[in-house]
């Protein structure tokens, strides 16, 4: 349960060492940078924008090329591809690539190109379609729609809507333009929208008829060809031949680059460290001969980084604690179980200065009462096996994905042992498999009492380890007082809280209320009795006399302290709310006996064990997946809300190292273990 406790390394290193330095630093990854001298004549900083632009474009166009395989030539992977994490290359290997990566870049361009050729081929295609589409109507004229006439006739192409028939246009020309004497109207095509149609007329004629027809709806072709229809289809169908058959090509060209997937995936992140590399060397105050970097680091590490250091360079190095008002970034150190809780924490927030990490204590109460909304010991062993094969089988996976993998072991672990204190087994399964198949119910005992049979037991039991939390919170919060040396805070926003609270309880045990809900008789001796009213009392009286007393108004003060006692309220409201460990215990156990019921609906032949084996599985995969997700949320819930409430607030700074940050490989490194 700790803050890694960190320091302001300051490293001022001749020139001509600065990229090995750098690229040393960054290989360690233990330093988060954070320059300390401002504008000062004597040291300027590089303008690296342009290098990093160009390093960003790089990996980008690497980035770029691999999607671009993954497209065209997909590389297979296993469902759990997610898991298998990072690929651990050699340092050789890495140089081989660098050594090629101006070749490797000439590929990612190449693979480009050609993927916008094939777009390119694609867009054609579809502009191609679209007149061919445009062109249909006119398939049954003999004639290039380009043909204007004889040299005494003139021929007008174009469409008018679809309610036109022959004898309407007809009567149209005849009625308008009476003196165009031989005009011959062809309907080409028509549909439900457009009539097609070729008229033939005097040359002297064609205006008129043509305005005539326009005034009727007569439109020209919006596109034109040089052939007859039919023949100029089959040109059109072949040039999308062409077309398709060089995507072929072309897709067949990419996939014959799949062989370079692995050496640009490498060049990628070389470009991507390089950028980072750049972007901090932008940072770096510099003279003529001489520069300076300076940033945060963990004590555990900052004196071997130094002497690793001044051992191999020409440089000084100057390790120094932080000031008074400093706030560092913050990193996490726990013992293996806790440290696995460390992303709830994160989640939330950070500790922020002056305040202690809650995971080591956090942790124990996470897993008891995600095991306790859980509750089933079949379903707490499937959770803890899978998550505990994944662990061992993929040892390469991120930091994140095995915290949270080995924080479902544990909680799988804890649902185990709750299942077996509730006498849960796929809930009432072994009842129901006993009864149904041999004919005799075999019912596994509890070790403690059934929730089903005894739920107000549960509740109980459920506000107690609640009361618990909560009083756990507040003395975290009575230690930091102490620690902060906060007396008086301690005693008034702690011990006065815990008389109050303790007395009401000790008054509510032996009433008739508590003797209702639990069925269970409780006396206390008459000094008891009296020793919770007084201490009830004396904490009331406490928190309205001194809850405002950095106010030095009197009334004001007591209006504060009677608004702080109110608070009760919320108290009581945080207790009520672990009778969510009831209301998911029993939900997990209830679910899982009604699908076994329906299961056992069914007859006992061959297709009976079929369906009640395929309602099983299906079913209990589903309530463990439903439960799973609300013993999660609501197991966070609990922290988050009623447990952090008390004493924590976060805020704190996470903590970014300067480090190789690549996204498809690691190299092996030297590191300072």
């Amino acid at each position: 349960m700790a803050v890694l406790e960190m320091q302001r390394i300051s490293i001022c290193a001749m020139k001509k060492d600065r990229k090995a330095i750098l690229e040393k630093l960054q290989s360690f990854g233990a330093l988060e940078v954070n320059h300390v001298i401002g504008e000062d004549p004597d040291f300027a900083r590089m303008d690296t924008a342009g290098q990093k632009l160009g390093f960003e474009k790089a990996a980008a166009s690497a980035d770029q090329a691999l999607e671009i395989l993954e497209k065209y030539a997909p590389e297979k992977k296993s469902i759990f591809s997610s898991l298998e994490g990072k690929e651990l290359i050699e340092p050789e290997t890495e140089k081989e690539v660098q050594a090629e990566r101006r070749e490797l870049l000439k590929t990612a361009k190449a693979l480009y190109d050609l993927d916008r050729e094939r777009a390119e081929q694609l867009a054609s295609i579809t502009k191609l379609e679209n007149s061919i589409e445009s062109l249909t109507p006119w398939l049954p004229l003999d004639v290039p729609m380009k043909q204007k006439g004889t040299r005494r006739t003139a021929l007008l192409l174009g469409s008018m809507p679809g309610e036109m028939t022959m004898e309407r246009i007809c009567e149209v020309i005849a009625e308008k333009v009476p003196d165009a004497v031989g005009t011959d109207v062809h309907i080409v095509s028509s549909e439900q929208s457009a009539v097609y149609l070729a008229v033939v007329c005097m040359k002297e004629d064609a205006a008129q008829v043509e305005e005539t027809l326009r005034s009727e709806g007569f439109a020209r072709p919006a596109q034109i060809w040089d052939d007859v229809p039919a023949y100029q289809k089959k040109e059109l169908e072949g040039q999308i031949a062409d077309c398709r058959q060089r995507i072929a090509q072309i897709e067949e060209e990419i996939r014959g680059y799949a062989d370079q997937r692995e050496k640009l995936k490498i060049v990628a992140d070389y470009y991507r460290v390089r950028a980072d590399k750049y972007a901090v060397l932008g940072q770096l105050p510099q003279s003529r001969r001489t520069f300076v970097i300076s940033g945060y680091i963990p004590r555990s590490c900052a004196q071997k980084v130094a002497e690793y250091l001044a051992g191999k360079y020409d440089c000084a190095v100057d390790i120094e604690d932080l000031k008074e008002d400093e706030e560092a970034p913050v990193i996490l150190k726990n013992n293996p179980f806790s440290a696995n809780m460390e992303g709830v924490v994160e989640s939330y927030g950070l500790p922020a200065k002056g305040e202690i990490d809650p995971t080591t204590i956090m942790s124990f109460f996470y897993v008891f009462f995600f095991g306790m909304m859980l509750s089933d010991a079949a379903y707490g062993l499937i959770v803890a096996v899978v998550c505990g094969i994944l662990v061992w089988k993929f040892p390469r996976m991120s930091a994140g994905m095995r915290k949270s993998l080995k924080l479902f072991f544990y909680c799988g672990l804890s649902t185990v042992v709750w299942g077996v204190l509730f006498g849960g087994y796929f809930g009432n399964i072994v009842d129901i498999v006993s009864a149904k198949f041999f004919g005799r119910t075999i019912t596994p005992p509890a070790l403690w009492f059934v929730p089903l049979n005894e739920p107000m037991k549960l509740l109980l039991y459920s506000l107690l380890f609640g009361v618990i939390h909560l009083f756990t919170g507040l003395a975290i919060k009575g230690y930091l007082c102490i620690r902060d040396r906060k007396y008086m805070d301690f005693f008034c926003d702690v011990v006065l809280w815990f008389m109050l609270l303790i007395g009401l309880i000790l008054m509510l045990l032996p009433s008739s209320l508590f003797a209702s809900i639990s069925q269970m008789e409780v006396v206390f001796p008459a000094a008891l009795n009296t020793l919770a009213k007084v201490l009830a009392a004396a904490g009331a009286i406490g928190i309205v006399l001194m809850s405002g007393r950095s106010n030095k108004n009197p009334a004001l003060r007591i209006a504060l302290g009677a608004y702080d006692l109110y608070n009760i309220t919320g108290w009581l409201s945080d207790v009520l709310s672990y009778s969510r460990l009831l209301a998911l215990g029993l939900a997990t156990g209830v679910i899982a006996s009604v699908i076994n019921q329906m299961g056992s609906m069914l007859p006992n032949n061959v297709i009976g064990v079929i369906f009640f084996i395929i309602i099983f599985l299906v079913g209990h995969s589903m309530n463990l997946a439903i439960n799973l997700l609300g013993a999660y949320v609501h197991t966070n819930r609990l922290q988050f809300v009623e447990f952090f409430g008390k004493f924590y607030e976060g805020g704190g700074r996470p903590f970014h190292p300067f480090k190789e940050n690549t996204k498809y490989a690691d190299v092996k490194e030297e590191t300072l273990s």
